[in-house]
């Protein structure tokens, strides 16, 4: 179990329903229980009675994972069908599977919701897996 200090950025899986499938940017506060829970305050998700503050949680250590790297060439990446991808939208980043490319945009179809909408690059970044501290990603078929 990899184990974050008090100012790690880090990225919370959500496991809450209409949530799964999902990371949200974040700081951790300070590490508790013999670093099996963290407290973290999220870059862009704020509080529910004061839009004004930033969201502070305590979350279980295996919702939390280091920043993924960006990869070499991200920026202007021709993306593969059925690829896995985060899409940045709703303040997170959303896994979902490349479906089409239209013009600038990719279509990305997400399981959790069964929606498919179309993103630009900017938006868009490879999928990685974070297992056994180590970031793992798949590829498939190209266009």
């Amino acid at each position: 179990m990899t184990v974050f200090s008090k100012g790690d950025e880090v990225e919370v899986c959500s496991k809450e329903e209409g949530f799964l499938g999902s990371y949200f940017e974040a700081t951790v506060i300070s590490p508790l229980n013999d670093n099996t829970l963290y407290k973290v305050q999220y870059k862009n998700l704020v509080e529910e009675n004061d839009q004004t503050r930033p969201l502070v949680e305590i979350v279980s250590a295996d919702e939390v994972r280091p920043v993924p790297p960006r990869t070499v060439g991200e920026a202007t990446q021709i993306f593969n069908h059925l690829e896995r991808v985060d899409a940045f939208d709703n303040d997170g980043w959303w896994v979902g599977n490349i479906t089409g490319k239209q013009g600038l945009k990719y279509w990305v179809y997400f399981d959790t919701t069964g929606d498919e909408i179309a993103y630009p690059l900017s938006q868009l970044r490879n999928h990685l897996e974070w297992r056994n501290g180590n970031w793992v990603s798949s590829k498939k078929k190209f266009f």
